[in-house]
Formats: C-alpha cells, structure tokens, sequence
C-alpha cells in the first residue's frame, strides 16, 4: 500500500458516524484528485466506511445508492428530501477534515 492510499484510508476511517465528507475534500487533504480517491476507495474493500465520502452534490458512489442509503439511515445521517435520489444534506452532514 502506498503512503497516499495509507493516507485516504486513514482520512476515511476518521470520517464519524452520521458524517460525511467530499471526495474533493480528501483529494485536497491528500495532494490528488477526486477520481483517484473514488478509485482507492473502490479497490479497498468493505472494511472502511466507503459511504461517508460522497460527491460533491451529496450523492453517493454511482451504483451504490441503495447500500449507502441503508447506511445512512442507520447512523441517522441529514439527508436531502428527495424521492428519485439518496443525497446527503451536506450543510448538516459535513465533517472538516482535521490535520
């Protein structure tokens, strides 16, 4: 594993329950881009809180909607009140990375 990769899977770990963050958010955190961080979280498992890194609209990962919904609703994140899309409420919703 690379140092940067550590670095996105130790960002998303401390993402707290309920919360949320940008994958521009870790991009900026980390010297990278958002598609590279979309794609360490893609390729690293299910052991990390994958759901608590949504675009920068609030949606989640593109075909993830339903298991990140279910997520959500379990540790009670704000989210949109929208009938057709799982979206985030990212004024209530949003975590400040900490250095």
């Amino acid at each position: 594993m690379t140092e940067l990769s550590e670095r996105v899977l130790e960002i998303v770990r401390s993402i707290p329950a309920g919360r949320v963050t940008t994958y521009g958010d870790v991009a900026r955190a980390t010297g990278t881009g958002a598609r590279v961080v979309g794609r360490m979280l893609h390729g690293s498992g299910h052991d990390i809180p994958w759901w608590r890194v949504v675009s920068a609209d609030g949606r989640p990962y593109p075909g993830a909607a339903g298991d990140a919904g279910d997520r959500f609703i379990a540790e009670r994140t704000p989210l949109v009140d929208d009938t057709e899309d799982v979206r985030v409420d990212l004024q209530r919703a949003s975590w400040t990375l900490q250095d």
